[in-house]
Order: C-alpha cells, then sequence, then structure tokens
C-alpha cells in the first residue's frame, strides 16, 4: 500500500510494521508527532500487544527502554536534539547492555541560539556511546530502516542499539509517497524477538553489574568486534530486504555515478538528493563527478572509502555539523581510514560545512562545491576545511 506521508509517519509505521513489545518517548520538535502517530495506532487497537509507557523525560524514555530490553521485549523509542543529549548517560548503558532497541532520532541543531531546523550535531555528539548510526535520505528509507535495524542490531553477533536519523522538517514534515509493506511480508522478514538473556524470576543472574579493572577491557573489545562484524550483517540485510520488498541502498554506502568519476563529493542525509541532482546536472555538462551516499556513520564504512579513494582524483566531504577539532567529523573518519590504506590511495581531499541550523543546501551551493574542489584539486588547496555559503558580516540580521 503507497500512502503519502511525512517522515515522522513513515517511521511510526515502520515501528508499528516491526512488532516492538514496548515502546517509549517524550514529546521534543520536531519529533512530536512520531509519538501522536503512534498514540493514534494503539488507540486504534492497531498495536494490540505493545505497552505505551508514558514518562517525563528523554532520560526516563531512555532508562524504561533498557529495562524492557533487559526482560526482553523488542523496544523502540524517539527523540531529537537535547533530548538526545539529555539521554547521554543512559544510551551508553544501552549499548553496554546490548539492548538492541531502535531509535530515530530527528535531527535538530543544538542551542544556542535556539534553533528547531536540521543539523547533525545532536546525533554525532553521541558517536562514541556504542550506538550504531545510519542516516535516511528519504521517507521510504527511514520506514525501511527502521524494519531492517531490528533485524541487524537483534543478531546475535551484533546485539547493538541501533540510531536511525532523519533531517528535522525536509523529512520529518514533507509528505512523500512512501510503500508501506503488508504486515505478513515483514513478519516473514523479521520474526519475532527472542534474546539469549533476560530477566527470570528465581534465576539468579547480573545485569550490568560491577566489573573489576581485570575484566572490564574484555567486555569493551567485545562492543568493538560487534560494531566491526556488523558490517557484513548490514550489507546481508540491506540484500535480503531487497530481494523480498525490491528495495536496497547499497548497504554501507551508496555510490552514485562515481565509476568513471573524477570528483566526489560525499555526504548523508537529505542534502545527497540535492547534490544527485546537481551530479545529473554537470553531467550533461560534460564533467565527470558523482556522489558517495554516507548511510552508517557507525560501523564507518571504511573498506567502501577506500574504494572510493582509489577511484576518483578528489573527494569533497560535505557535512551538516562541525565538532571543533580540525575538520567535520566526516573528513576525520575519512582521513583516518585512507591514512593506513594498503592500495595507498590518497587523492585530494577537502572539507565543506554547509547547511547548518537547516540553512537550505541549494543546486548552485552543490555545483560551486564541485567547482571548488575541481580548481583545488588541480592548483593546490588554500583551505583544508571551507565554511561554504557564509553571509557577509553586514548580511548578519
Amino acid at each position: 500500500m503507497k500512502q503519502v506521508i511525512t517522515g515522522n509517519s513513515a517511521t511510526a509505521y515502520g515501528a508499528k510494521l516491526s512488532r516492538p513489545g514496548v515502546i517509549s518517548a517524550y514529546p521534543i520538535t520536531p519529533q512530536t508527532t512520531i509519538v501522536e502517530y503512534i498514540a493514534n495506532f494503539m488507540a486504534d487497537g492497531e498495536l494490540e500487544n505493545t505497552q505505551y509507557i508514558k514518562v517525563e523525560s528523554e532520560h526516563s524514555a531512555m532508562a524504561s527502554c533498557i529495562s524492557a530490553g533487559i526482560a526482553g521485549s523488542r523496544v523502540f523509542t524517539a527523540t531529537s536534539s537535547h533530548g538526545l543529549a539529555l539521554m547521554h548517560e543512559v544510551l551508553m548503558w544501552a549499548a553496554g547492555a546490548r539492548i538492541p532497541m531502535v531509535m530515530v532520532n530527528v535531527n535538530r541543531a543544538m542551542g544556542p541560539p535556539w534553533s528547531v531546523w536540521a543539523d547533525h550535531q545532536d546525533s554525532i555528539a553521541q558517536r562514541d556511546t556504542g550506538w550504531m548510526q545510519v542516516f535516511a535520505e528519504n521517507n521510504q528509507e527511514i520506514l525501511d530502516l527502521v524494519i531492517q535495524s531490528y533485524k541487524i542490531a537483534e543478531n546475535s553477533d551484533v546485539m547493538l542499539p541501533n540510531m536511525i536519523t532523519q533531517d528535522a522538517f525536509y523529512l520529518s514534515h514533507t509528505v512523500e509517497p512512501v510503500d508501506i509493506p503488508e504486515q505478513e511480508a515483514v513478519d516473514e522478514f523479521l520474526p519475532a524477538y527472542e534474546p539469549d538473556h533476560t530477566v527470570n524470576i528465581g534465576k539468579r543472574q547480573g545485569f550490568g553489574s560491577l566489573v573489576m579493572p581485570d575484566n572490564y577491557m574484555e567486555f569493551r573489545y567485545k562492543m568493538a568486534k560487534a560494531m566491526d562484524d556488523s558490517r557484513n550483517i548490514i550489507k546481508k540485510t540491506d540484500a535480503e530486504f531487497g530481494k523480498k520488498f525490491g528495495r536496497s541502498y547499497g548497504g554501507m554506502m551508496e555510490f552514485y555515478k562515481c565509476e568513471d568519476a573524477d570528483y566526489v563529493l560525499l555526504g548523508a542525509g537529505t542534502s545527497v538528493s540535492t547534490a544527485r541532482q546537481a551530479v545529473d546536472e554537470l553531467r550533461k555538462e560534460g564533467k565527470k563527478v558523482g556522489i558517495a551516499k554516507l548511510r552508517y556513520f557507525r560501523p564507518f564504512p571504511y573498506e567502501e572509502v577506500r574504494k572510493l579513494a582509489s577511484m576518483v582524483k578528489g573527494i569533497g566531504v560535505f557535512e551538516r555539523t562541525f565538532t571543533f577539532g580540525h575538520g567535520g567529523p566526516f573528513y576525520n573518519e575519512v582521513m583516518g581510514a585512507l591514512y593506513n590504506d594498503p592500495a595507498g590511495s590518497k587523492p585530494f581531499i577537502k572539507n565543506y560545512i554547509l547547511g547548518l541550523g537547516g540553512r537550505d543546501v541549494k543546486l548552485d551551493d552543490v555545483k560551486d562545491v564541485f567547482k571548488n574542489l575541481e580548481h583545488e584539486t588541480n592548483n593546490g588547496i588554500t583551505e583544508e576545511v571551507q565554511w561554504h555559503g557564509l553571509l557577509k558580516p553586514q548580511e548578519v540580521k
């Protein structure tokens, strides 16, 4: 069944189709309608075997999900921006406890100055919590990712929580045609969750108990290995989903017209859609350009990045956040992946910061970035990190 729905509605449908046992969330703009759509499903009796836990904060919502996960339930939550930041402590707890929950974060800028518009800093700030992170480009991908993410996270070789991110308003409140699969087909793809270890009355067990220094490091190593192992499971799950539902997203990273490209932009989220159109138009002008869509940030697709580096002359890493180090987080990860690349691939690489706080990334912006990337690849770099489209002092309101 196809419907024209928002990204938040697609999120709610994805959660419903995945049959969670427990949902707990707290409203925050622009995530609030996710909670409202789910509440409507429950009021209409469409989530009969699901319990919704009302809480007083995002911290409590995550704590409730952790408790339900330990009890053996499939759990779902959603949040945004400062709500995600309030969860920080318990995000680490969820990952360390190996709770394979799914959370959708509607990417929104952090204040002050106050903003409710798209920016990736909220999720990027949680990159070291042990959660998997995947960026959605459109509303269909959001729904499909919710279903896929449960299958990936619940794999016995992974057992890590998965954060799906979608850009505020560009997706959350914008309608697009979305194919909603039949429940029976989803049930075949995503069977009921049956964890190996749960709380059992009368059975003495420890969950998140104190561990001494001679054991703690091994726990973290197992998490790191699970994150590494998830790469193949992500690819396998995406391929399996594509075979069953007719939609596949390239696994860890999607290459668009990169096979013969000289210059490629690497980015994530909705700005990739604009970049695709820019690529199509520049191709008509004879420019050999392409787009590498970063889907998973955790685990990071270093193998795909190395493959890309072996194919092109220049890579422009464009991102909707900045982390106050030397360049943005995507740029740092790309550079790190290539430093010890066995193939020795070292194309020209430059970082572009744009679209912060919901500022539109327009076709001309992308074309300007491609033009700058080509020029500096051939004539030498002027600055490694470029903030694109900054207003002149007299233009700042």
